[in-house]
């Protein structure tokens, strides 16, 4: 696919369209409460960041957010077991403060349904790595999503992520795309991101019955997610994988 990519800083008005592209990402992740507050920031506050692909039609076929941070600040130094949540509020943190960043952290990279498997998301995180470097940084980390782990949700995520092939790349496939790009494997973020809610939330966003208790296996989670009905909520705890890519 023929596709030209583009940054928010650059084309400020492409910002409802970037957001309205169809993604394929599970409903119930929406709702992580970190993500929900501060992932429509970084297009307002860091459009720099957010870069977008459209196809020889002017469509939005994919999109890449990330966002700088000081991982050398103090108390830091460490890539963040919260994962995820810890890097959003770590980097709006160091916004608010005028804190100077050291480290680009990717966010997500998403393509349209109607698009993937053309190679789009291994291009979008080329152009992020790109566009990192080319904002004067060094290195850029992921919290990887790993997209086959939801196939064996309870299989733990620090023996899934150090699994390869023969050929010595990892065997999860959104793994191997950062490998590929020059990431290597780091550390798991056991919990990267966290979604609570009630039983009839957890019922409307998967069409699950949630009335057991125990671990529930839901479509798209790459770990069960807890059900208390007795107490009426449940809990789900995502883990990801930390790779880093020197530039």
């Amino acid at each position: 696919m023929e596709y030209e990519v583009s940054s928010l800083a650059e084309r400020p008005g492409m910002r409802e369209r970037v957001f309205a592209m169809a993604d394929s990402w599970p409903q119930f992740v929406l709702h992580d409460p970190v993500g929900w507050a501060h992932f429509p920031r970084i297009a307002g506050e860091l459009p720099q960041y957010v870069l977008f692909a459209q196809d020889e039609r002017g469509e939005v076929v994919a999109n890449a957010f990330s966002v700088p941070f000081a991982l050398g600040a103090d108390g830091r130094g460490e890539l963040p077991a919260r994962g995820w949540d810890a890097v959003l509020l770590w980097a709006f943190s160091d916004l608010r403060r005028g804190v100077r960043a050291d480290t680009v952290s990717a966010i997500s990279v998403s393509v349209a349904p109607h698009a993937q498997g053309l190679g789009l998301s291994g291009g979008m995180l080329t152009a992020m790595r790109d566009n990192a470097r080319a904002l004067g940084f060094g290195e850029v980390v992921a919290p990887v999503r790993p997209n086959a782990k939801h196939r064996e949700p309870r299989t733990p995520m620090e023996e899934y992520a150090r699994r390869v092939r023969p050929d010595g790349l990892p065997y999860d496939p959104w793994m191997r795309v950062h490998a590929r790009a020059g990431a290597v494997v780091h550390s798991v973020a056991p919990a990267s991101m966290t979604v609570s809610g009630s039983l009839e939330e957890w019922r409307r966003w998967t069409g699950l019955p949630f009335d057991t208790a125990g671990d529930i296996e839901v479509p798209g989670a790459l770990a069960p997610v807890r059900c208390e009905p007795e107490h009426g909520y449940a809990v789900y705890v995502e883990p990801n994988v930390w790779m880093r890519h020197a530039l």
